[in-house]
């Protein structure tokens, strides 16, 4: 079979009632792609059934499609990464298992990079059907604040890229860090395509921890926001102490202090230590971070592909 022109990659954890749905939709995005076409499905060590049930469903797709199995969860951004490692396609998009964006989309990402016009085409959201709470809108804001400036205000869940893209980002050896901040950080000709989000099938596993997780990994692999809030820290600090001493200074000359205050020492000391502590941890995140590139591990490993090269219709 030759290479495909066109991949898409989907991430798939605790997804196992939406797998029918899914490979629906995806089978109607591969009949309104006029060229060639691949789908490969990453299952990111899903504790539930969505592997089995993907085995049994793409045995009779329409579409050629692989299976890749991970040995263990590795995150949901490494899932995408290895599905993209491994498209074979000109153009690979992105898409989430749990079907809240339409796969009409997909479809208009492709038209859009088979133009040549752009190298990076991401969705925005212009409504959402599942009504996202304060603390997303919260996050994003810091994000783009903070982060990523150009990023859309509700994040990116589903985007598209070309070959070349596809093989920077993937060269890029870090861990612990953001891909879709990565797409931005490359540059490259980039496209926002807005879009409706629908309801979604199945439960969210973007949790509050995993949400702190995301940001954390953002900040300390994209900015020195932290380097720079801790020297303002440690100006102020400074400045407080300074302060603190001429009026210690002050007092004791003129008789209002004889004898050094010991809630003054204790606030002091707890002041500066609880600085250093910050300071510590801070610069301990950038060195952990580094020291995890340096050992050179893989973001995910792989334990089966199951392939199937030509599809239900035309096995």
């Amino acid at each position: 079979m030759s290479a495909p022109v066109d991949t898409l990659v989907v991430p798939v954890y605790r997804n196992e009632n939406a797998i029918d749905e899914l490979v629906t939709a995806v089978g109607s995005i591969s009949e309104a792609v006029p060229r060639r076409f691949e789908a490969v499905f990453v299952v990111d060590g899903s504790p539930d059934d969505s592997h089995a049930h993907l085995l049994d469903r793409l045995a009779d797709a329409p579409f050629p499609s692989r299976i890749v199995e991970h040995a263990r969860n590795f995150g949901s951004f490494a899932a995408i990464r290895t599905g993209m490692a491994l498209a074979r396609g000109e153009h690979i998009a992105v898409m989430a298992a749990d079907l809240q964006e339409p796969p009409e989309l997909i479809i208009e990402f492709l038209r859009r990079l088979d133009t040549q016009e752009v190298d990076i085409v991401a969705g925005e959201r212009a409504s959402r059907d599942d009504r996202g709470d304060l603390s997303s809108k919260l996050y994003w804001r810091l994000y783009r604040r903070f982060v990523v400036h150009d990023i859309p205000r509700d994040g990116v869940d589903v985007f598209a890229c070309n070959s070349k893209v596809r093989d920077v980002v993937c060269s890029l050896e870090e861990v612990n860090t953001s891909l879709v901040a990565q797409l931005f950080w490359v540059g490259f000709r980039r496209e926002l395509i807005p879009y409706d989000r629908r309801p979604r099938s199945g439960k969210s596993g973007w949790t509050f921890r995993r949400r702190v997780r995301y940001l954390s990994d953002s900040v300390f692999a994209f900015t020195d926001l932290p380097v720079r809030l801790l020297w303002i820290a440690g100006m102020l600090g400074l400045t407080l102490g300074a302060t603190l001493a001429v009026a210690v200074i002050i007092g004791r000359l003129s008789g209002v202090i004889d004898v050094p205050g010991y809630s003054a020492t204790v606030l002091v000391l707890i002041f500066f230590g609880s600085l250093n502590l910050v300071g510590l941890g801070i610069i301990g995140s950038y060195v952990w971070r580094a020291y995890e590139t340096v050992k050179g591990r893989p973001g995910a490993i792989v334990r089966t592909i199951t392939e199937y090269p030509q599809g239900g219709r035309n096995a």
